[in-house]
Order: structure tokens, then C-alpha cells, then sequence
């Protein structure tokens, strides 16, 4: 019998690797492994096309070849690198940090609480997702004018909470649906009320969910060009990317001087990325299946 074992095994190896030799081999998954490699590349090019240009003089830059870091001196002697690249982490912070605070409890409360009119608050939250930022933008502008809030970081902050706010609450609201009602219940039953259940339980709980709004709020605020333009319009206060803007204004441009400070604009919301893609995927699909 063992005789028998020992010479199947062998067969059933084989068999199971031309089984897996044959899936991998199929027409399809081989069109979908080259449509993936060309998107993918297509996607890199621009990134790899950045990193080049930016170690090249404009001079090389117009050649093709060579290689230097004389764009990066011109960089940070055209822009003031280090004071704008810290009012950009200035209005991250600052409004991921308001956002959150606003969205955690409001999206406990419209999932785990019950109040009147609360089936309409939460869709007047996801209609105002639809609403374009280019709709409301100016008149926004012209009331922050009236109360004196342009060029203040107050002002942009408060721009960038009203703009992220609704789809954080949306998302808050879909993860907490997630929680077992029992661990509100035991929580409530236990004495707690709803602020205390939300302290003590829910909000430890969502730590996916809030590492998903901090990288889906970060990095549209990082990237922001228009409302840093309008509200931020001191050189002091503004953020990196007005800077680069000015930049590319100028009437020489020089090309690899900007795409040394795009390259040096990715970084920081590459980083955040990284730091919590293990996140994503739980904070964005927990709370979709009941």
C-alpha cells in the first residue's frame, strides 16, 4: 500500500502543476496580465518621466541626456520650500483633525442612535456630495470677505472641513452600520450612555474607518491648487502647490525646476498612503454587507 503512496505522489504533483501551468496559460488571464502591465506602465511613465526630468538641467532637459541637481537649487531659491510646504501639513492637519471630530460622532449618531427626521439628515449629507465645488466656491469666497477670513488659514480650514465633511459622515456612518447593536446594548446596559458607548467602544473600533478618512481627506487637501489660490493668496500663507503654480507662471518656465517640485509634492502623500493602505480595504467595505 505505501508502494502505491509513493508512486502516486509523484503523479499527483505533476498533475496538480499542469493544472496550474493550464489556468495561468488561459487566453483570457493572459489578456488581462497584458492589459494590467500596460496600464500599469502608462501609470508609471508620468511618475518615471518626473524623477528623470528633475535631475537634469533645462539644457539637458532639451538635449535628452545628462544628468544634474541644479533644478533643485533653482527650486528652492525660486520657492520658499520649507514655509509653504508647512502651511500645506498646517491645513491638512488642522482640517482632517476637525473633520474627524464632526464626522466620528455624527456618523454614530445616524447609525446607532435614533432621532427624528434622521432617514433625512443622512440623505441631505449624501446630496450635498453632489453638489460642485466650482457651484458654491465664489459666494463662499465673497462671505468669507465680509467677516474678514481671506488670506487666514482659518478661512481655507474652515473651506476644506465644509468640503470634506459630507463624505466623511457617509463613510463614518457606513462603519459603524458594521458594529454589532449587542456591543451598544451591553455598552448601554452596562450604564454608559451614547456618548460614553461611543467614547469607550465605537470609536476605538474604528480605527480603520479613520485611517481611511485621514488618506482620502490628506491627499485631495495636499493637492489642493484652487482654494489655496483663492483664500491663501499672501505669499506667507500659501501652500506648496500655489507655489509651484507661481512657479510654472513665470515667463521662462523652467521644466525640470517644476518637476523637481512635483516630484517633492508626491512624497508626502505617497507616504501617507503607504503608512495606511493595509486600512483601505477594511475602512472602505466594512459596513457595505449586513
Amino acid at each position: 500500500m505505501s508502494s502505491n503512496m509513493r508512486a502516486s505522489t509523484p503523479l499527483t504533483t505533476h498533475t496538480a502543476a499542469g493544472g496550474l501551468r493550464s489556468v495561468l496559460l488561459r487566453p483570457s488571464r493572459i489578456v488581462v496580465f497584458l492589459a494590467l502591465g500596460l496600464a500599469a506602465a502608462a501609470l508609471m511613465y508620468p511618475f518615471a518621466f518626473m524623477i528623470l526630468t528633475s535631475f537634469r538641467s533645462k539644457a539637458q532637459y532639451l538635449g535628452g541626456s545628462g544628468f544634474a541637481i541644479v533644478s533643485w537649487g533653482i527650486l528652492f531659491h525660486g520657492v520658499p520650500v520649507v514655509r509653504e510646504m508647512f502651511n500645506s501639513f498646517l491645513l491638512c492637519i488642522a482640517s482632517i483633525f476637525v473633520i474627524l471630530m464632526i464626522a466620528a460622532p455624527a456618523g454614530f449618531s445616524l447609525a446607532k442612535t435614533s432621532f427624528p427626521g434622521k432617514r433625512l439628515v443622512f440623505i441631505g449629507i449624501v446630496g450635498s456630495m453632489l453638489i460642485p465645488l466650482q457651484s458654491y466656491i465664489i459666494p463662499e469666497y465673497v462671505n468669507f470677505a465680509r467677516v474678514h477670513l481671506i488670506n487666514t488659514y482659518l478661512g481655507a480650514i474652515l473651506v476644506y472641513v465644509a468640503i470634506g465633511t459630507p463624505f466623511s459622515v457617509f463613510l463614518m456612518t457606513t462603519y459603524f452600520r458594521g458594529i454589532p447593536d449587542e456591543l451598544v446594548d451591553a455598552g448601554l446596559c452596562d450604564g454608559l450612555k451614547h456618548l460614553g458607548v461611543f467614547r469607550r467602544i465605537a470609536f476605538p473600533l474604528a480605527t480603520p474607518a479613520i485611517a481611511t478618512l485621514i488618506v482620502l481627506r490628506f491627499i485631495p487637501v495636499w493637492n489642493d491648487f484652487l482654494v489655496g489660490l483663492l483664500f491663501l493668496q499672501e505669499p506667507a500663507n500659501r501652500p506648496f502647490t500655489v507655489g509651484l503654480g507661481v512657479l510654472a507662471s513665470s515667463q521662462l518656465v523652467n521644466v525640470p525646476a517644476l518637476m523637481a517640485g512635483s516630484l517633492l509634492s508626491t512624497i508626502p502623500a505617497a507616504i501617507t498612503y503607504v503608512a495606511f493602505q493595509r486600512y483601505l480595504v477594511a475602512g472602505l467595505t466594512l459596513g457595505s454587507v449586513q
